[in-house]
């Protein structure tokens, strides 16, 4: 499908679809094949221009993209990590926010070297395009990154700068294609698509339809952690209090705000049982999260009833209660 200009931009770029840009796994744009081939086929179909602003543009989208899923953090756990490889400095700037950084791999540029066969300054658009995307979500700015030293040119590692976008001359922004990017459209393009894959999620749980990375394992007595859900097996509250230590120490437990506590087959008695059930509640209140218990026995039933420091709900089945979890976790997003 080619790209309607007046949905996102006034300036054409070839073959360039935002939503299915979007599908794409990003990963797949920085493998060194795929890379070589796409800059041979832009470079032959559109000319070098309309080929570099195609290029920043795809790649901003993308950047932005992963962006947005790395600060959300409820997808699978290696969406926090950008596709691209970038070693970034911040630099005291008095006109606004600067980047120093490189592309260490300098995949882009031996792409465009292959896909060429002559050396150039300059090639990595993609690469421009990717990290301005992730800058600009990170840091909630309209950044741009050019790239200032190119590895196709002398071998070296791939250098760029990235400013304000008012912090470029427009003479700079026309001659590296930057002037292409559309801030608000994309960026509310991939927040729009955000949420739309989020409701599919939930609607998804909600349809007891649970995707291949959610497949809980019921006979392994581990913890689980899928984005802002956690689920713990109860073996007792020291088990449950180092399960919920890695809120704080564990990156891919960061984010998590709804914790189910599984009962299954766990004997809970109305003295130690009960307390270890109220510690577990009350450190979970302490990190912020709300507790859900799930699949209780009819003699845990009792004990929950009578606690002082009871769980938000008790669920009856542990799909459903992952199902509920993640609605809440998702309402929690909405509020704040």
């Amino acid at each position: 499908m080619s790209h309607s200009p007046d949905r996102v931009s006034d300036a054409p770029i070839y073959d360039l679809d935002p939503e299915a840009v979007l599908e794409r796994d990003p990963r797949v744009l920085f493998e060194p094949r795929f890379l070589s081939a796409l800059h041979a086929e832009l470079l032959a179909k559109s000319g070098a221009e309309q080929a570099r602003r195609c290029l920043l543009r795809m790649g901003f989208l993308h950047g932005m993209q992963d962006a947005v899923r790395a600060q959300a953090a409820t997808r699978a756990r290696d969406a926090c990590a950008p596709a691209l490889v970038m070693r970034c400095r911040s630099l005291p700037s008095a006109e606004g926010i600067e980047v120093h950084g490189d592309w260490p791999d300098r995949r882009e540029a031996m792409g465009r070297l292959y896909a060429s066969g002559t050396r150039g300054a300059d090639c990595c658009a993609l690469s421009a395009g990717y990290t301005s995307g992730w800058l600009s979500a990170m840091l909630d700015a309209d950044l741009l990154a050019m790239e200032v030293g190119c590895g196709a040119e002398d071998g070296s590692a791939c250098r760029f700068v990235a400013r304000e976008a008012s912090c470029w001359g427009e003479a700079e922004l026309r001659e590296s294609g930057l002037d292409a990017i559309p801030f608000d459209a994309f960026r509310a393009l991939v927040r729009a698509r955000e949420a739309r894959q989020t409701a599919v999620e939930l609607a998804g749980f909600a349809s007891g339809t649970f995707p291949e990375e959610f497949q809980l394992d019921r006979e392994a007595a581990c913890v689980h952690i899928w984005g802002p859900v956690m689920v713990i097996p109860f073996g007792g509250a020291d088990e449950g209090l180092r399960a919920l230590e890695l809120i704080g120490v564990d990156p891919e437990a960061a984010e998590v705000s709804v914790v189910i506590v599984h009962l299954a087959h766990a004997v809970v008695d109305e003295a130690f049982g009960a307390m270890a059930l109220e510690q577990i509640v009350q450190s979970a209140e302490a990190w912020g999260v709300e507790t859900l218990f799930a699949e209780p026995s009819s003699l845990c039933e009792r004990v929950i009833a009578e606690l002082d420091h009871p769980p938000l709900l008790v669920v009856k089945d542990l799909e459903a209660a992952v199902v509920t979890a993640f609605q809440i976790a998702h309402s929690q997003r909405r509020l704040s």
